[in-house]
């Protein structure tokens, strides 16, 4: 398939009209043959071409956001718009003027997770309403990198409340502060969590690139449903500082964009030291500045692979489509040991959960410990407690077991936290990426990602329809998902993750299936499939 930009096309039907949308030819001006959606890469070339600028492209997505975000489908992806947007892109682009670009990102829209704090007169919430009114005094480091590279920021993305770490009933994509994020390729399809607001955002063309953030499938999982790239890199490579926590063992921001390139380039920007947090003091020296070096159409040539096939053995309609994916990886050249199974698969889920329930009590109190006195929690028994007393709009759909099932949990000393930790680490990297990298000495482990969208169920909550997200998660180890295709009219991602810090190696191996592939298909906000 090949990827179609939609702006100023019927895409969209009676939610997307001329008028409203404005001005096609900033948005326009990105791409030459209008086979191709727009990047950050043709959005430099033509700011240096004179063809567009950043206040244009930035009063375009705003507009893109009134008219399909707020209106029209209401995908409910962006919770609020920067108030200074303008004003911002504005002197960017009188800097770009007088003393050139300060990078590829330089004028770039970029929509942040609302778990992230951002220091423009934007809420913090991880989408809950006991968090309504924070605004951060300071941006979170990944924040200021950005802003340091010249990004505009354009506003603050939806999510599953807490990251989705709330209920097991609970329904990807809501918050108590946002409602339920839709899904652009079928509007009664889950977006997938925690990071919906942010992949939705990027599928629909509300901005050029998002920032998501995953402790386990939440940056991975929404960019497969949603037909996007997504990274979730080396816990430690881009810095924690700044987020509304689950775990400090598995939390990372990451990059959600069309392609592979945009990743890349989202992605060097925001990696980088932060001596606050003990995840990035471990990193060393092994932060890279511009991941795009490690580009290649050919990256899958002589590459071996292994093929993870447990993840959906018991879906013959999935392992099929893996098939096809295996059969565009052998055409452009890859060698591939199939199956190539982790020899511990599965057995770091029981203990990774007990892990999560210990360190969100843990990492929750200390950031809401530093909330200024007029907030109504500073703990996570208060958030408990305000919940249970805003239950008409918070507890409306499903509960918050996971959080009394946290608040019974001790200290990070007790012994059932550090024999869970131990054993989630043997079953994740020990026996399992680790020992299937070295038994078949491979360059990484590819599965597909996910399952398609699930119909969204606000009374049952969430479907599982599989995924690989949880041994490269618990291990810490980088994961990249890239478009693969559609099954049944949805879309479906291809992972490649392999050992800590070997993002140059999964980008290669990403681009040359990207360029073989070519199957991101821009979504048609359709009712249904």
């Amino acid at each position: 398939m090949n990827r179609r930009g939609f702006l100023g096309s019927a895409v969209g039907g009676a939610f997307v009209t001329a008028g409203v949308l404005g001005s096609a030819r900033p948005l326009a001006a990105l791409v030459r043959s209008g086979t191709e959606e727009p990047t950050v890469s043709g959005f430099a070339s033509a700011c240096r071409e004179g063809r567009t600028s950043s206040l244009a492209l930035t009063r375009h997505y705003l507009g893109r956001i009134a008219a399909l975000d707020r209106r029209g489908p209401r995908l409910r992806a962006v919770l609020e718009t920067n108030p200074r947007a303008l004003e911002i892109a504005a002197a960017l682009d009188a800097e770009r003027l007088k003393s050139g670009p300060r990078g590829p990102l330089h004028g770039v829209p970029v929509l942040i997770k609302d778990n992230i704090e951002t220091a423009d007169r934007m809420m913090t919430t991880a989408g809950s309403l006991a968090l309504e009114g924070w605004y951060a005094p300071t941006d979170a480091p990944l924040v200021a990198r950005l802003r340091a590279a010249g990004a505009v920021i354009l506003g603050k993305s939806n999510l599953s409340e807490w990251a989705n770490f709330r209920s097991t009933q609970s329904s990807s994509g809501w918050s108590g502060r946002g409602g339920q994020t839709l899904n652009p390729y079928a509007l009664d399809r889950s977006p997938s969590g925690s990071s919906s607001g942010s992949a939705v955002a990027v599928a629909a063309d509300l901005c050029l690139v998002a920032v998501g953030t995953e402790t386990n499938g939440s940056i991975v999982s929404p960019a497969s449903v949603n037909g996007i790239v997504g990274i979730k890199p080396t816990v430690g490579l881009v810095s924690r500082g700044g987020v509304v926590p689950i775990s400090h063992s598995q939390d990372t921001p990451g990059p959600l964009a069309r392609t592979v390139r945009d990743a890349a380039i989202l992605l060097g920007a925001i990696a980088g030291p932060d001596p606050d947090d003990a995840a990035s003091r471990e990193v060393g020296a092994r932060f890279i500045a511009d991941y795009t070096r490690f580009l290649d159409a050919d990256g899958l040539r002589g590459a071996r692979l292994g093929i993870a096939r447990k993840f959906f053995a018991d879906n013959a309609p999935l392992n099929r489509f893996l098939d096809g994916c295996v059969a565009t990886l052998v055409r452009a050249g890859a060698v591939i040991v199939d199956p190539a199974d982790l020899p511990a698969h599965g057995a770091a889920s029981a203990p990774s959960f007990e892990v999560l329930l210990y360190e969100f009590k843990a990492d929750l109190n200390s950031y809401l410990a530093r909330l200024p006195p007029g907030m109504p929690v500073h703990t996570l028994a208060e958030l408990i407690r305000f919940n249970d007393t805003h239950a008409a709009r918070e507890l409306v759909l499903f509960d918050q077991e996971l959080l009394r099932k946290a608040e019974a949990k001790g200290g990070l000393e007790e012994v059932a936290y550090l024999e869970a930790r131990a054993a989630s680490l043997d079953a994740s990297r020990v026996h399992g990426i680790d020992a299937a990298l070295a038994e078949h000495r491979l360059d990484a482990l590819v599965t597909l990602t996910s399952g398609p969208a699930w119909l969204i169920d606000p009374v049952n909550g969430d479907a599982d329809t599989g995924g690989c997200s949880t041994p490269p998660a618990v291990a810490g180890y980088p994961h990249v998902t890239v478009p693969a295709g559609m099954h049944r009219g949805l879309p479906v991602g291809l992972s490649f993750f392999g050992a800590a810090f070997a993002e140059p190696t999964l980008l290669r191996l990403a681009a040359g299936f990207e360029h073989a592939a070519n199957a991101r298909a821009a979504p048609r906000f359709s009712a249904t499939v």
